[in-house]
């Protein structure tokens, strides 16, 4: 055994720049010669003059060790400092036994676990060391020693597998190996992830080894993912990403391929803190995810960081219809009510609930559904059953429920010849009892399902006996009798559960079985399958030959001379059989993935073993010349810093700019006092946000008139004192608002009063306005005019408040307008009102027209659809004039013409509108009016 320095230099001549550090020293330590002196009497006046600024006449020593460091780490840094870990370790005559795992999880680190071996193989030979490699997804490869130059080569030679390793399966090779070679030093680079007999297999190697040297390289390497379970649902597409540990990125990215490799989109995916799944979403059209044949995570050169897709995964579109009128009748208990349920996980459910079934099943045909599902449904016309041949032919899948009316009929439209009427199993007729399921078949397409014991069948349709029932029986019942039957009919499938939909014949619709076999029938259409044949026939289930393959690093190329044919219902993962990829023809290949839905990957537990521990990170060579350059500069830039201070460079410096300086000082402050701050700004309008939304608050819009805004500013407090004296709500204090700069979403009513003369506000004001309207918000705006209307027809619309006000709805998108109608909700949402009087009594008000029935007008016009509220109310009274309150309670304004009442009408005016924009058309159904009237009349 022998022993090396880990550190070397890759040119140690340079070293010899050490032997300049003492001339170097004598250099720096040098007194400078004496000035010469020379007699001038006039310089005798000078003699008694302090010098203002002394040169020291020797370097301090410290300074010049200072200089010295400097010096030495560039000669060092010129030679070429290399530290090697390795080389510090003890070195070994023993042969060198490689273990390498070239599963799929190594694939993303594989330069990296090259590297590492190579450094291995190049050691082995310095020291003419035997070399053997042993890669662990090759159980039956023989190991034999080799020199390391032939070494180098194999290993080059090798490639990740794209399945996951079974290192169990190679022990006995290994042991037939070390017992023929003796002793030998076993390094085993391990990928940390445990496939599924990782103990097994570590307990076996601890037996294999021995008293054997053994490192094990387990660190340093970037994590493995891998992506399972893609699910495209209703509303996107998930997919479920997995790492072995917490350690590495917690965040990464994951992106959709099409089948020619274009990208269709991308998503984000964020690990909980130690997590080790989660789950990245695609919020794509469904048009759009069903064109994704690849997910893939990005940056992560990995089969198992790849997701295929067939057309298993694509969501489809499904067209119910149903032969009985008590589906419209009683929908909960309906057929479709169950279908619906049952398909809306895994498909797009159509139902056809409106006109006849024959006219849905032909609307689906017109639509190219690729799967239509009929419910009792009986004989249908000779030209709607040619269409529904011809569209069998093409792919289509039909899936027949039995009832009533289909066992009545004589249709032939189903896999097997059925008897007239139906079978009733338990009553007071029959001695039968209700019925169970029997055990699917093992190479049926419900192969695998649980089959639930508390499900029964109590009517059922009967099949003719003949030679191909057996075949064409998917499920049975415990007496033998066909429960669901199926046939190919040319590249479409044909299918008939020989009970209702509905829980009238059996409760199998209430299972979760009942959910898996539709499933099961919608995976299996779109194939070449012939689905539905039995252990009691000869023929052998269609298989698909491999049509190109991933490798360890999720790329495709061409099957490999192990690939063989799969069935064409596979699900499992990939094998050395079975590599993932794609099956069979090219317009619908059957995918195979490297792992499957119910894999996780879990770290390996390596600590039975008796081992040195290495990383992949700290055998790597670290080159020291970047560290010491940036040394010795930060050494020489202090060393600069000190002599400018100590030669008094910077203080003379300060002292001549000390007046400019100063002045630019005295500039620049005002400058800074002066600039917007962000901060200030966010401040300002999260405080104007918190108080905003602190509580409901009626906002104004500012004109710059500070008289107009003064008195709506008090109406509109007078208002909210009125509501919270009469009603439930206690709104805060209004809120002054400028369109322009403020958030206008925290605000049900914006009151805008107009004022003739003012500048037309901003586009983009207007635009903030528009988007608040759009969005459920409502605009007051009340020209304060009426009084001035001129009289005769259209003498409101030539005042000036209403021109001014035509000029802002010009770059509006306003609706339709029409005068409240007395029936419209706005006239009794809390108090019953006949106008909307403020200081002025004689001008209209307005708001959007509702939708009108030429047969009953009335009956329509009070309630808007969807609970909707006018997004524009437009008056002339001057409401807020009428609402305005001094201090002390009086009045600001008088009223005109001054009714006694006219004031306590204005302000129920206000309670409307407000309660208006707050509840919608709740009060539309005239439910309160009579109670109302009649507290009125008392």
């Amino acid at each position: 055994m022998m022993s090396a320095l880990p550190l070397s230099f890759l040119q140690p001549l340079m070293l010899l720049g050490l032997l300049s550090l003492p001339l170097l020293w004598w250099l720096l330590r040098v007194v400078p010669p004496r000035p010469r002196r020379i007699d001038f009497p006039p310089t005798r006046l000078l003699f008694d003059i302090a010098p203002k600024e002394e040169t020291p006449s020797r370097t301090p020593w410290w300074l010049t060790a200072l200089r010295l460091a400097a010096a030495a780490l560039v000669i060092f840094a010129a030679a070429g400092p290399v530290w090697n870990p390795k080389a510090g370790a003890a070195r070994s005559t023993a042969p060198l036994t490689i273990l390498l795992d070239d599963g799929w999880s190594a694939a993303s680190s594989w330069e990296t676990r090259i590297r590492a071996a190579d450094e291995l193989i190049t050691e082995a030979d310095s020291d003419r060391r035997g070399v053997a490699i042993v890669p662990l997804s090759e159980p039956a490869r023989d190991i034999t020693l080799m020199p390391a130059g032939t070494a180098r080569v194999a290993l080059r030679q090798l490639a990740p597998k794209p399945y996951a390793v079974e290192r169990v399966e190679t022990l006995p090779t290994l042991e037939r190996f070390l017992k023929t070679a003796g002793d030998s030093d076993i390094v085993w680079l391990s990928d940390g992830i445990d496939s599924g007999r990782g103990a097994e297999f570590v307990d076996g190697l601890r037996k294999v080894i021995g008293d054997r040297s053994l490192t094990i390289f387990e660190g340093g390497a970037p994590p493995a993912h891998a992506l399972i379970a893609a699910e495209n649902a209703a509303a996107r597409m998930t997919v479920k990403v997995l790492r072995a540990t917490a350690n590495g990125p917690t965040t990464g990215v994951v992106r959709a391929l099409d089948q020619k490799g274009s990208p269709i989109g991308e998503t984000r995916y964020v690990f909980p803190p130690q997590g080790r799944e989660t789950e990245a979403a695609f919020d794509l059209p469904l048009e759009l995810r069903n064109d994704i044949a690849r997910l893939e995570i990005a940056g992560e050169r990995s089969a198992g960081a790849v997701q295929l897709l067939d057309k298993r995964w694509r969501r489809r579109a499904i067209g119910v219809v149903s032969g009985s009128s008590t589906d419209t009748a009683q929908p909960l208990l309906a057929s479709t009510f169950y279908l619906t349920r049952a398909l809306a996980p895994f498909a797009d459910v159509r139902l056809g609930d409106k006109g006849a079934p024959q006219e849905v099943v032909t609307q689906f045909l017109n639509q190219k559904l690729p799967m239509i599902v009929m419910a009792d449904v009986g004989a249908l016309s000779p030209e709607l059953r040619q269409r529904i041949d011809t569209w069998l032919d093409h792919g289509g899948v039909l899936v027949r429920f039995a009832g009533p009316r289909l066992a009545q009929a004589e249709d032939d439209l189903v896999p097997v010849k059925l008897r007239h009427g139906g079978r009733s199993l338990g009553g007071s007729l029959t001695w039968e009892k209700p019925q169970h399921l029997a055990a699917f078949a093992a190479n049926g397409p419900f192969a695998g399902l649980a089959v639930p014991k508390d499900v029964t069948v109590s009517r059922q349709v009967l099949a003719e006996p003949d030679a191909a029932l057996a075949a064409k029986s998917w499920a049975s019942l415990v007496d033998g009798t066909p429960l669901v039957t199926g046939e190919r009919r040319g590249k479409g499938l044909l299918v008939l559960f020989h009970i209702s939909a509905d829980m009238r014949w059996s409760d199998l619709p209430m299972s979760g079985t009942f959910v898996e076999m539709l499933r099961r029938i919608v995976d299996a259409s779109g194939y070449t399958a012939n689905t539905g044949k039995t252990a009691n026939t000869d023929a052998k289930a269609e298989t698909v030959a491999p049509l190109r393959t991933l490798d360890g690093f999720g790329a495709f190329g061409p099957p490999p001379s192990t690939a063989k044919p799969l069935p064409v219902d596979y699900r499992g993962r990939g094998t050395i059989e079975h590599p993932p990829g794609f099956y069979g023809p090219a317009d619908g290949p059957v995918a195979v993935n490297t792992l499957a839905a119910s894999d996780r990957i879990v770290p390996l537990d390596t600590s039975a073993l008796t081992a040195r521990r290495a990383s992949f990170t700290n055998a790597e060579p670290h080159d020291l010349r970047g560290i010491l350059l940036s040394s010795s500069l930060a050494l020489f830039l202090i060393d600069a810093i000190i002599v400018a201070l100590l030669g008094g460079g910077l203080a003379a410096l300060l002292r001549r700019r000390t007046a400019h300086a100063a002045l630019l000082l005295a500039l620049a402050l005002p400058a800074v006092v002066l600039a917007p701050s962000p901060s200030r700004a966010d401040s300002a309008s999260d405080e104007f946000a918190m108080k905003a939304t602190s509580q409901t608050r009626l906002a104004y819009v500012v004109t710059g008139n500070a008289d107009v805004d003064t008195i709506v500013k008090a109406g509109l407090s007078g208002l909210t004192l009125f509501l919270a004296q009469r009603t439930a709500l206690e709104a805060g204090e209004p809120v002054g608002v400028d369109p322009a700069r403020d958030e206008l979403a925290f605000f049900p009513l914006i009151y805008w009063p107009i004022v003739p003369g003012v500048p037309k506000p901003s586009q983009s004001a207007l635009d903030k306005i528009d988007a608040y309207m759009k969005h459920g918000g409502t605009v007051l705006f009340d020209t304060r005019d009426a009084i001035d209307a001129l009289p005769g027809e259209g003498g409101e619309s030539r005042t000036p408040g209403m021109q001014a006000l035509r000029i802002i709805l010009s770059s509006l998108d306003v609706p339709e307008l029409e005068p409240v109608p007395h029936e419209h909700v706005l006239t009794k949402t809390f108090y019953l009102l006949h106008d909307f009087p403020g200081r002025f009594t004689t001008g209209q008000t307005w708001v959007e027209a509702l939708p009108r029935n030429e047969d009953d007008e009335a009956a329509t016009r009070p309630a808007r659809g969807g609970d909707g509220v006018s997004p524009i109310i437009i008056t002339s009274n001057d409401l807020a004039g009428a609402w305005a309150m001094r201090p002390d309670g009086q009045p600001m304004l008088p009223l005109s013409p001054g009714e006694p009442r006219q004031r306590e009408f204005a302000f129920r005016a206000g309670v409307n509108i407000v309660m208006y924009t707050l509840t919608g058309n709740y009060k539309a159904d005239q439910v309160h009016a009579p109670a109302l009237i009649e507290r009125l009349g008392q």
